[in-house]
């Protein structure tokens, strides 16, 4: 959706804003003039979100996209109706036109042309729906607000307006003839209790806090409500009394005091006094009604004033299709308000069937597959809809038998899980993490992140930390080093030391990678996981039988993964390593015991002849090319990467 100030192109500037300023780990954000949400969900992977705005549309998209964890599964509405989606777009219209086709369309006595008569009966007739499907308790609250934000996503693709809506084109607009289609979005599970609001500023201050603040007002004297009249309205569905050549409703309740040139510097003080958050950031325009020297006033006036900084960050503004020299700018703004506590502890709001909403909702995008806590080289998470679907269905023990960071053993459905590895680094890691009580585990590496005083930014603190783990080795020090490490990855020396530089400004324990770990440490701990580490060729098959099955994801020969390369304290993969690994998977073949084998055939024009001639006895799938999960393995290099296995399984 095309939105006036939308701030889709400045969330990392907000975010390194964020990192720049704030050292200690916070728990809430709050985007209180949140329009179509792009901050508010940019964040929501690492903080709970409070969104407000004063717009009903906009409070919308909030309730689907931040409020709600979970993507619907209708299960009500399912008795009858499979896809209302489908059921929606296709179903065919009554005859009776509606408020929409009355007034926004041709059909209409106006004849106003934001949509064709068309597209206007369908709007109706989805909006109807869903409020009629609701009144018959077919829908649960977050199924009724998703499909309201799909239709208020899917409207904008057939207007016939040039951006907003204070008027519609004399013309018709190519797309205006578009079939109206409902995007089915996926929606993030933060596990936190996210709130949206759909209330006045100066009231919502009034009954929350939290720990960052993000307000980006209106910069001119241009009302929001008017520009989206429309769009409100087909939210709304209250059939308001419309005036006016383009049929605006009434907004006079809706209109923004920081429009007004008169108003806007008072309403800003209060806003700011009343604030009761740590952290406060503002975006802002330099061609705004208010000036950067009364915003700076007014921060350092609420504020702990040695803490205030600006940045400026330039942008081109046309004017008649011509660049404007006169330099615009768009201001962060920054400024502590208050003390903050040196550790928050969060919350996570982990339901009690979560483990049955990933085998119940395979439709769940989010939930479907757990990612390792671990940023392991090589790591097949942006495969997993690819290879999880081709393993075998029933498994009594799957053995992940060069296992890295596990993201395939731990999405594995089995009764035992035995996770193996040379490294017995990372193993001990992994045992630690199976073994500690989640919140002591979480808890300690708080703990360690205030204690070391770590950062995105403190590359001293890092070094010092580095060297205390290479004297020490404690594992869960090693899993907290790798947070602020360069790509967060593993790299150790010859002797076994950890020397994988500091990731600055951009390495950091985020809640995603929080989120990561909760997910993982509880699938091992309900799973009756093992870790142990072998040399592959010495791994005990003997009490493996049919049931069982063994997935291999081993260094590919032809590809420079630092783990291969023989300088970083073990074993080397070599040509004779893939010999010994197909000799390996043949015994098991022999046995009757089923096995998974991921590889590359093909990877910068070099070709494993080896591997090409060997797996032809077996079954090949060629995955897809459509992933890039490390610096050696990405879209331009042409990698042809397969699945080979010992058994077929039928194509989706």
């Amino acid at each position: 959706m095309r939105y006036i100030g939308s701030k889709a192109n400045l969330v990392k500037n907000i975010e390194a804003c964020i990192s720049q300023n704030i050292s200690v780990r916070q728990k809430s954000f709050c985007d209180i003039f949140s329009g179509t949400g792009v901050v508010a969900r940019y964040f929501k992977s690492q903080y709970e979100i409070i969104s407000n705005d004063a717009l009903f549309f906009s409070y919308i998209i909030q309730k689907s996209f931040i409020e709600n964890n979970f993507e619907p599964t209708f299960s009500k509405l399912q008795k009858t109706i499979k896809n209302p989606f489908s059921y929606l777009e296709n179903a065919d219209l009554p005859n009776v036109s509606k408020f929409v086709e009355e007034n926004y369309s041709p059909s209409g006595k106006e004849g106003r042309m934001y949509f064709t008569s068309e597209n206007a009966r369908r709007i109706d007739f989805i909006r109807t729906t869903i409020e009629q499907w609701k009144l018959e308790k077919k829908l649960t609250e977050a199924e009724y607000y998703y499909l309201l934000a799909s239709l208020i996503e899917a409207v904008p693709s057939v207007s016939n307006i040039t951006g907003t809506y204070g008027a519609y084109l004399k013309n018709w607009d190519k797309r205006a003839f578009k079939k109206l289609e409902l995007p089915q979005f996926a929606v993030e599970n933060n596990f936190r209790k996210n709130k949206a609001y759909n209330e006045d500023v100066f009231d919502l201050e009034k009954h929350i806090s939290g720990d960052i603040l993000y307000i980006d007002p209106p910069y001119n004297s241009r009302q929001y409500a008017p520009n989206y009249h429309v769009l409100e309205t087909i939210a709304r569905y209250d059939n308001p009394v419309l005036t006016g050549v383009t049929g605006m409703r009434p907004y006079a309740d809706q209109k923004s005091v920081f429009c007004s040139k008169r108003e806007v510097n008072d309403a800003f003080e209060q806003l700011i006094k009343n604030a009761d958050f740590t952290h406060i950031l503002l975006s802002y325009s330099s061609g705004g009604l208010m000036k950067a020297d009364f915003i700076e006033k007014t921060l350092k006036g609420n504020g702990i004033a040695s803490t205030f900084s600006l940045q400026k960050i330039p942008y081109r503004k046309y004017k008649s299709k011509i660049y404007d020299e006169s330099g615009v700018y768009e201001y962060l703004f920054y400024i502590q308000k208050k003390a903050e506590n040196n550790v928050y502890h969060i919350d996570y709001i982990i339901p009690e069937n979560y483990g049955a909403l990933k085998v119940a909702e395979p439709q769940l995008k989010y939930l479907k597959y757990i990612k390792s806590p671990l940023n392991y080289i090589g790591g097949k998470y942006k495969l997993l809809s690819q290879l999880m679907p081709r393993l075998p269905k029933s498994i009594n023990t799957f053995v992940d038998l060069f296992c890295g960071g596990g993201n395939v053993g731990v999405n594995a459905e089995c009764k035992k899980l035995i996770f193996n590895d040379i490294n017995t680094i990372l193993i001990d890691m992994f045992r630690v993490f199976a073994s500690m009580n989640l919140e002591d585990l979480l808890n300690q590496i708080d703990k360690t992140i205030t204690t070391w005083n770590l950062s995105m930014t403190n590359e001293e603190a890092f070094v010092k930390f580095r060297e205390h783990y290479n004297k020490t080795r404690n594992p869960i020090d090693l899993y907290v080093l790798s947070c602020f490490s360069f790509n967060y990855q593993f790299r150790f020396n010859n002797k076994h030391e950890y020397n994988n530089p500091f990731g600055r400004n951009r390495s950091r324990y985020s809640n995603t990678m929080r989120n990561n770990l909760i997910r993982f440490v509880q699938k091992v701990k309900e799973t009756s996981a093992d870790f142990v580490s072998h040399d592959f060729m010495q791994f005990p098959i003997e009490s493996l039988t049919s049931d069982d099955f063994v997935y291999c994801d081993p260094p590919y020969l032809i590809t420079t993964g630092s783990y291969n390369d023989g300088n970083r304290g073990f074993k080397n993969w070599t040509e004779e390593s893939d010999k010994s690994l197909y000799s390996f998977l043949d015994h098991l073949n022999e046995r009757g015991i089923r096995f998974a084998l991921s590889n590359v055939f093909m990877h910068k024009g070099e070709k494993n002849y080896s591997l090409i001639e060997w797996a032809k006895k077996y079954t090949i799938y060629h995955l897809k090319k459509d992933y890039s999960n490390s610096s050696y393995n990405t879209v331009r290099t042409g990698s042809d990467e397969v699945l080979i296995t010992n058994y077929e399984v039928e194509e989706a």
